[in-house]
């Protein structure tokens, strides 16, 4: 009996894990490795958009996360006094994409992709280089804590500063800083109601969003020189930078903790590399084209690689002229609307937000707009998977 094929994938975040947990389900024999000590991601929320929900399906748990979705009623983009520019609602999204938007923590996502694989499969504090990323005449091979490893497969899910990709592509310069920093709590905020809604100022934006187990995601970002810090901690950098703008932003920046505020400077890859693969080896999510965080569609496009990248396993050429365009295109896109709602000008920012209130008013609100083209992508091969499923 022929053996199954072996797939190495460097990186337990959530595109590595999607990739294992969809190549274990075409039958591959998978190893993860993860150079943390345990699988408790980086950051607090993820949004999930239509198309990263419909690649979910693939691996049978689509239906489970959209269970999550908790954006209910009106919301939409506000000034920092909080007047609405623009507002929609989750049936006008739903209905204009064919599915909710779903906002959940990201532990919950990790844990939901993790419980998919055989138990074995994920090895933590295991640090992961590409020592030969193979052709077609011999495997890839991987060095992991003095040992080598042989795959037929090697996928490189290890971050934005992927060093699998260094490997793969050493003359490219890899990401740069986009010009702001960004801040995000996961909290519980007592007696907090409001409409999920973001906030443009004037080269500062903030996010409030309700969770569906009762906690609020809030997020801010502003035009900061690269590698800056607060000089106290970072919460009272939020109440400098936001505490003045409207409800519920103060109450929420109150109830968060010094320790509950993370902040990272975003950095995104500006020149796209030549191809996502070489040899046996592939790169994906922000390992291969990361962007700013301005559609939301970080996580959500490495979901998408990885269930393309399980049905071209065996080409990853197709792989690479699937995956490439897009994400190159939605990257520049993020680019574009980061220097909108980033815009600092005075001038500037007036046109934008009478622009803005205008168009939204004569038809879908900018929020909606913004996502056609991304969020209504569907798996090109649902199909075949779901008549799998059934036999």
């Amino acid at each position: 009996m022929a053996q199954p094929a072996r797939a190495i994938v460097i990186g337990g975040g959530i595109g590595g894990l999607t990739a294992a947990a969809a190549l274990h389900r075409r039958g591959w024999e998978v190893t993860v490795l993860e150079r943390a000590r345990s699988l408790e991601p980086v950051g607090a929320a993820i949004s999930l958009a239509p198309n990263a929900l419909r690649a979910l399906d693939v691996i049978g748990i689509g239906d489970e996360i959209r269970d999550l979705a908790n954006w209910q009623g009106d919301g939409g983009l506000r000034t920092p006094g909080g007047r609405w520019l623009s507002r929609s609602s989750a049936e006008a999204a739903a209905a204009r994409f064919g599915g909710p938007l779903v906002l959940l923590p990201r532990t919950t996502l990790v844990a939901r992709l993790a419980a998919l694989l055989p138990p074995g499969t994920v090895r933590t504090a295991a640090t992961a280089t590409l020592a030969d990323p193979g052709d077609t005449a011999r495997p890839a091979r991987v060095s992991a804590g003095g040992e080598e490893l042989e795959a037929d497969l090697v996928v490189g899910a290890d971050g934005i500063n992927s060093r699998v990709r260094s490997a793969l592509f050493p003359a490219h310069p890899g990401p740069v800083y986009a010009g702001f920093t960004t801040w995000r709590v996961l909290i519980p905020v007592p007696g907090a109601e409001f409409a999920s809604h973001e906030t443009w100022g004037r080269g500062r934006i903030w996010g409030t969003h309700p969770l569906k187990d009762g906690r609020v995601y809030a997020y801010a970002a502003a035009m900061t020189p690269a590698g800056e810090r607060a000089p106290d901690d970072e919460k009272a950098e939020l109440v400098r930078r936001f505490g003045d703008w409207h409800d519920p932003i103060p109450a929420v920046i109150a109830a968060a903790r010094p320790e509950d505020v993370l902040r990272h400077d975003v950095h995104h890859i500006a020149r796209p590399l030549p191809a996502y693969h070489r040899g046996r080896t592939v790169l994906l999510g922000d390992a291969a084209h990361a962007m700013p965080p301005t559609l939301g569609q970080g996580g959500n496009q490495a979901i998408e690689d990885a269930i393309v990248l399980a049905h071209s396993a065996d080409d990853l050429a197709a792989y690479t002229a699937a995956r490439l365009p897009r994400t190159t295109a939605i990257g520049r896109q993020a680019v574009k609307v980061a220097r909108l709602n980033m815009a600092r000008g005075r001038a500037v920012v007036a046109v934008r937000d009478t622009a803005i209130a205008a168009l939204s008013k004569a038809g879908p609100a900018l929020f909606l707009r913004s996502f056609d083209g991304i969020a209504d992508w569907r798996p090109p091969y649902a199909s075949e998977q779901a008549h799998a499923d059934r036999r």
